[in-house]
């Protein structure tokens, strides 16, 4: 049974959705304090976190921080309906997803299902166990990526990123193609999900010696992990 935990002071609120994720069968957990969800998150003990932004004594996004700084558990963020602002910032820190309040209960769990398919260590048949694209090394079952010999570490959608554009290096992808991919879902006109993503995989991997990106934007099209001539 996979483990939630759900970080909102809003004690109702996790009451209703705790009840809903158990019918679906999810173990949950609620914390009502950024802090003490923190320290809950940090144990690893969880499979996924739902955050909200706004929380006593820590708020979300300084959660969200700390939290990325010693772990990379799924985490999908809870925001206000309509400030793009608190989203973008979820995403730039590390969230895997966010879910604008009021949201639909089996919106939420195709969500967490989404997230938590990208974290499995899954190899499809017929495909190579190993990546390799020029200094890029990637197992697929360890979810591990190693950049020149070191390794690199990324949460799970970025690492599905990764693992769609090097299959397809030297390719351009279309954004439509990328986000049925990857975050399994119709890209809509205001969803910077995949472009803020996109953003921080770049950050991640740095540039080439040559000072060129690795990931290179297809303006009004879509992306393209480009090759070395």
């Amino acid at each position: 049974m996979e483990k939630i935990l759900i970080i909102d002071d809003d004690e109702d609120l996790c009451e209703l959705v705790g009840e809903y994720l158990e019918v679906e069968g999810f173990s949950v957990e609620a914390v009502h304090d950024g802090a003490e969800g923190l320290e809950k998150a940090a144990e690893g003990e969880q499979d996924l976190v739902i955050l909200d932004v706004m929380l006593p004594s820590k708020n979300g996004f300084d959660v969200l921080r700390d939290l990325r700084a010693e772990s990379n558990t799924p985490v999908l963020m809870l925001t206000a309906r309509g400030d793009d602002m608190e989203r973008i910032v979820g995403l730039e820190i590390g969230a895997d997803d966010y879910m604008p309040k009021p949201f639909n209960p089996r919106e939420l769990v195709a969500r967490i299902r989404a997230i938590l398919r990208r974290a499995e260590p899954v190899v499809e048949s017929g495909s190579p166990e190993k990546l390799i694209v020029e200094d890029l090394e990637i197992s697929k079952s360890g979810r591990t990526v190693l950049l020149d010999g070191d390794k690199i570490a990324l949460t799970a959608i970025e690492f599905e990123l990764l693992v769609y554009l090097l299959e397809n290096a030297g390719k351009v992808i279309e954004k439509e193609e990328l986000s049925l991919q990857v975050l399994e879902r119709e890209l809509s006109p205001f969803d910077r999900s995949l472009d803020m993503h996109v953003s921080n995989l770049r950050k991640k991997l740095g540039k080439r010696s040559d000072g060129e990106n690795r990931i290179k934007t297809v303006r009004s099209v879509g992306y393209i992990y480009a090759l070395t001539d």
